[in-house]
């Protein structure tokens, strides 16, 4: 038996990669109106907005550049990102089935004059980067509202291109 190199050796799963980092999956969350966290069609997976929901159930809410800074903004948007993934994983049953992130939509709650949005969604880029690998790179925009569904910080929905 030949003995695996760099090069023939399978890349770590998106599992094996969030272990590495010490994340668990959460369960998706139940969707607060009337729709559902994600639609799949043909080789498309919608995912609704998710919100900084921590595992205590609690969510992360504030100003941007306000009451909340741009680095615990940053770590809201990282947690977001990890639960689009549990929507993910909910949708297709296993993560391997992502073939690539296509789009990021950030909304960031915060003060008229901030202007650092891309900053704040970098936290879910950068997850969706280390869980993926060059896969995760995607298309996104970072925009500034006046306020989101509970006050929450940030919200991201994304576009994901799947295997059939």
């Amino acid at each position: 038996m030949q003995a695996s190199t760099p090069e023939t050796a399978a890349a770590p799963s998106p599992y094996a990669k969030l272990a590495a980092l010490g994340l668990d999956l959460p369960a998706p969350p139940s969707p607060i109106a009337n729709f559902v966290t994600f639609v799949e069609s043909r080789q498309l997976l919608f995912l609704s907005g998710q919100g900084p929901l921590d595992a205590r159930g609690v969510l992360q809410t504030g100003k941007v550049g306000g009451e909340v800074s741009i680095e615990a903004a940053y770590g809201h948007a990282r947690l977001t990102g990890l639960n689009l993934l549990g929507v993910m994983h909910a949708a297709l049953g296993d993560l391997s089935r992502v073939t690539r992130i296509v789009k990021l939509l950030g909304f960031v709650n915060a003060v008229p004059d901030f202007g650092d949005h891309p900053r704040v969604i970098n936290g879910c880029s950068d997850l969706f980067m280390e869980v993926f690998g060059p896969i995760g790179a995607h298309a996104r925009s970072a925009i500034g509202v006046g306020s989101l569904p509970g006050n929450i910080s940030v919200e991201i929905e994304a576009v994901i291109e799947i295997a059939a």
